[in-house]
């Protein structure tokens, strides 16, 4: 059921009403209000309009209908890795990445008894992020949408023998009892955001900063052709900061990887290794150029 629960809603329609008042001051994000992406947000843009949809994919769709000026995303986790279905979900939404966000992420078990407790509802990640914590404790994680829309589900039920794991915040806003703060297994634990917006920013904008550029490529169908697409960048002396493979339909017959350099075009060893790339692969598609928002290394 792709709505939030009932606590969330009152929340939920009044930040709406606002965003729509002025949808380009507006940033959207999945999850209820008191999310990580919630404080992402409005870590990175205090006086944007906060627009929170029901999941990532609705965020992005804010943004391409013009219901939102750009849209708040997690894109990977120091501790559990990258986001599900984010790598499918940035190319298709047409959208850029203009920005990136970096926040420190605290979970807190929170419910409406005291314990103890069958399960913990959360995001998967949020899940993964806490997995031995709950391991230890008997307790079953049970995914949800995201973390502050678990908090809300928590108090919705009126189950006193379920939790929900979530920002602080989400205690507050929904009347949940924090049972432990930083339940989190690793306590660096920081989540990378990107932020998406319909028009791409143009790199000549970035000379004389530290810029990164994020893009996809298709390798060919041949021996040795990862090591052949990543010379590019080794022998012009660009730095490849991510690299992750993931498939595109069933034919498992050649590989798409997606790609963070250090640099933007307009640098001539970063357009001569794209210029490269490009001969070297099937495909090559850039999903924007921003400043960096952290240095690499």
């Amino acid at each position: 059921m792709r709505q939030f629960a009932k606590p969330a809603l009152a929340l939920v329609d009044s930040m709406r009403d606002a965003a729509a008042a002025d949808p380009m001051r507006a940033i959207a994000f999945g999850g209820a209000p008191g999310s990580n992406s919630h404080q992402a947000a409005m870590q990175f843009a205090p006086d944007a309009l906060p627009l929170p949809c029901f999941s990532f994919e609705d965020a992005l769709d804010a943004v391409e209908n013009g219901r939102a000026g750009c849209a708040m995303i997690p894109i990977e986790n120091s501790q559990h890795g990258r986001v599900a279905d984010i790598h499918f979900l940035l190319p298709e939404s047409g959208l850029a990445i203009v920005a990136e966000h970096f926040m420190p992420i605290t979970h807190a078990l929170m419910a409406l008894g005291e314990g103890p407790f069958e399960a913990a509802y959360s995001h998967p990640q949020a899940l993964g992020q806490s997995r031995r914590f709950l391991y230890e404790r008997g307790i079953t994680g049970m995914s949800y949408a995201d973390t502050a829309g678990a908090a809300a589900f928590v108090k919705e039920s009126g189950d006193p023998a379920i939790a929900a794991l979530a920002p602080p915040l989400a205690a507050d806003l929904y009347g949940l009892n924090i049972i432990e703060n930083a339940v989190e297994d690793a306590h660096d634990n920081t989540t990378r955001f990107v932020v998406l917006a319909k028009e791409a920013r143009d790199p000549q904008n970035l000379a004389g900063t530290a810029a990164m550029t994020t893009f996809i490529f298709e390798v060919k169908n041949i021996p040795a052709a990862l090591y052949k697409a990543l010379g590019c960048f080794a022998t012009n002396g660009v730095n490849m900061t991510k690299l992750e493979s993931y498939q595109k339909g069933a034919s498992f017959a050649a590989t798409t990887f997606f790609a963070d350099i250090e640099g933007a075009p307009g640098d001539l060893r970063v357009d001569t290794a794209l210029e490269e790339l490009a001969f070297q692969t099937n495909e090559v598609r850039l999903l924007g150029s921003y400043a960096q928002a952290r240095k690499r290394g």
